[in-house]
């Protein structure tokens, strides 16, 4: 680590190497899967790979300028930034571009800006000063309030710009919680709520009424303590019976065909043969071949540049949120697993800095910042390989892009500064 006994500074330099070697790696992998014939110019600003090695260059400068500002600088100001960043939301409802079916970007000039990727950021900060304010106790229901609605804002805002998976990232908020003291209750309803929403629409309201009446009855009978009235499991049940109609009529009113048809084919809700086969054709065409060409890299890897699969564009956005799918085919089990590694190794890194920091600001901004890399690599791997719902978010430092990648990074040096000051802490 290097050591600045003038200003006191110490940054982790562990932190940053996994950092330069995700980012050096992820390039490579940009290279594969968007190059077409022999690459003669790396900065070919026609290329995915050109232009993200310029995105790359422009990090570094955005890391000198990170790390020179106070330390300081990032608490005081974080309501501040906060509210910049719900404008720029709000903002793209009026000015916004709109790619793919979502209005998520600013045009300017001729690049595009995505601010949802620096929202995450916004908020971690936000999060990390409402939570670290000494009149803050999550264990009352305003301050609960409170803090759900200042990552439900931008959650919002970003759903309503059918950005779904972007939106989903700010559930990560909830590790946060739950690690400065949200009762543990909370996480157990969630668990019961994906559970009741995932039954309802496999089997139906009436198996789930059931399966909810059955686990309701047993837990009302062998209750050791004294028995409550039993309004209350009534209650409950009635609860969930309404909570199981709201799930089948969002599913079936809200969410957009392209939606449902996802998580039809995930929970394998289709019963016809033929429409089946026609939706995999379609919907599931990214993610067959992306299974094929993980599968097709083996244990070592076909080599750098020799992804048959890669090299011929079998699967659409291979440079974006599929780039897990060319590290598996070029670099076999191996390679994936190194990349794996890393990202724990990371992730594991951050969580030990975080609880060494004598500033509770800094303490809760890591933790934010290791739980929105977590969801991160946790959908995007699952997703190439099929374990869960197509879901379009990219993976850290790796998929192509300037907004996200000066997003994570901006996020992660931010923490590197606020860790490097906590020897003028004590």
């Amino acid at each position: 680590m290097y050591n600045d006994h003038r200003k006191g500074h110490k940054f982790d330099w562990i932190t940053i190497v996994i950092f330069l070697l995700l980012v050096g790696f992820g390039w490579v992998n940009i290279l594969s899967a968007s190059q077409e014939g022999v690459v003669t110019d790396y900065f070919d600003l026609s290329q995915p790979y050109g232009k993200q090695l310029v995105f790359i260059l422009l990090t570094f400068v955005l890391i000198v300028l990170i790390l020179s500002i106070e330390a300081k600088f990032y608490e005081r100001f974080s309501s501040v930034i906060y509210m910049v960043s719900i404008a720029s939301l709000i903002g793209l409802f009026l000015f916004g571009k709109n790619v793919n079916g979502a209005t998520s970007w600013y045009a300017i000039g001729g690049m595009t800006i995505q601010p949802s990727e620096f929202a995450k950021l916004a908020t971690s900060l936000a999060v990390a000063k409402y939570l670290s304010d000494i009149q803050t106790n999550l264990k009352t229901l305003r301050d609960q309030l409170r803090s759900v609605l200042i990552i439900a804002i931008p959650a919002m805002l970003i759903l309503l710009q059918n950005d779904a998976g972007s939106s989903l990232v700010y559930a990560s908020f909830f590790f946060v919680f739950y690690r400065e003291g949200i009762q543990q209750v909370y996480l157990i309803f969630a668990v019961i709520i994906i559970a009741l929403a995932i039954i309802t629409l496999k089997f139906g309201v009436l198996i789930t009424t059931i399966v909810a009446a059955v686990v309701l009855a047993g837990l009302y009978i062998f209750k050791k303590k004294k028995k409550p009235s039993i309004l209350q499991p009534l209650a409950i049940l009635t609860i969930c019976i309404g909570f199981s109609f709201g799930v089948k009529y969002f599913y079936s009113s809200i969410l957009k065909p392209h939606q449902q048809n996802r998580i039809s084919l995930w929970l394998r809700l289709e019963k016809d043969p033929e429409k089946l086969r026609q939706m995999k054709q379609t919907i599931l065409y990214n993610l067959n071949q992306s299974e094929k060409a993980i599968s097709s890299g083996g244990l070592f890897g076909k080599g750098f540049l020799e992804g048959t699969r890669t090299k011929g564009k079998f699967v659409p956005e291979q440079h974006t949120d599929y780039i897990f799918s060319t590290v598996a085919e070029e670099w076999g089990f191996l390679g994936s697993s190194m990349v794996v590694i890393l990202f724990v190794i990371l992730l594991t890194r951050i969580l030990y800095l975080a609880e060494s920091q004598k500033n509770q600001f800094s303490r809760v901004y890591g933790y934010c910042v290791a739980s929105i890399f977590f969801i991160h690599f946790l959908i995007n791997t699952g997703m190439v390989m099929g374990l869960i719902p197509t879901i379009g978010i990219p993976f850290p430092f790796f998929s192509y892009g300037g907004s996200g990648l000066w997003g994570f990074t901006i996020l992660l040096f931010i923490f590197v500064k606020l860790d490097s000051n906590k020897i003028n802490e004590w």
